[in-house]
């Protein structure tokens, strides 16, 4: 019993410091934004999503980005009044604009979870371009939806070869996939459109 107390109050601790990171983090993002927590993840093995605790009744929209300390989670696609679904970056049918803070160079990266192992890649770039393992990408804030210099993935495998154009340019997400909250921020074309109404 008294194992499974300290068990208890270990995770609990964990949580109230990550809620704790989160509040700093959310004084700190300049975009309205919201905690929530993630209530399941949705069992579909083809695709990454998760449920949150927040919908339409406490302002989370469509395309809303999700973050956590570490990064960017995913984003809002599917809203409904009390809950709202989360899908996640590495999703495969989700892609992000980049950029390499070490070069500069925008890209787009898409989800990759086909290995088993969840990771995003950086599609259509030259095989000649300059990048290297442990760049680090950040969110271009070009889509309208991500603010500009969100942490995103770090540069983990390059694959160059003779035959390809190409180089396939695997990274690895920043953000805990699996932790149990987040920030909901609005949408950048929210803001702007919000901002330019008539009184």
């Amino acid at each position: 019993m008294q194992s499974l107390r300290a068990q208890q109050v270990e995770q609990l601790q964990l949580e109230n410091q990550n809620l704790r990171l989160l509040m700093g983090l959310q004084s700190s993002v300049a975009t309205p934004s919201q905690v929530a927590e993630v209530l399941f993840n949705v069992p579909d093995p083809y695709n990454q999503r998760i449920v949150i605790d927040k919908g339409q009744l406490k302002g989370v929209s469509l395309g809303s980005p999700v973050i956590d300390t570490g990064g960017v989670v995913g984003q809002v696609t599917r809203v409904y009044p009390l809950t709202a679904e989360v899908t996640l970056l590495t999703d495969r049918d989700q892609t992000i604009p980049v950029l390499n803070s070490r070069t500069g160079a925008r890209n787009i990266a898409s989800g990759d979870s086909l290995s088993g192992v969840p990771l995003v890649e950086l599609k259509f770039v030259p095989a000649s371009a300059d990048v290297k393992e442990g760049d680090l990408l950040t969110t271009s804030g070009i889509d309208g939806v991500y603010p500009a210099g969100l942490q995103v993935a770090r540069i983990s495998h390059i694959e160059r070869r003779v035959d390809i154009s190409f180089a396939r340019i695997h990274a690895k997400p920043l953000a805990d996939m699996k932790g149990r909250h987040v920030l909901v921020l609005q949408p950048t074309g929210a803001q702007v459109t919000t901002k330019g109404k008539a009184p």
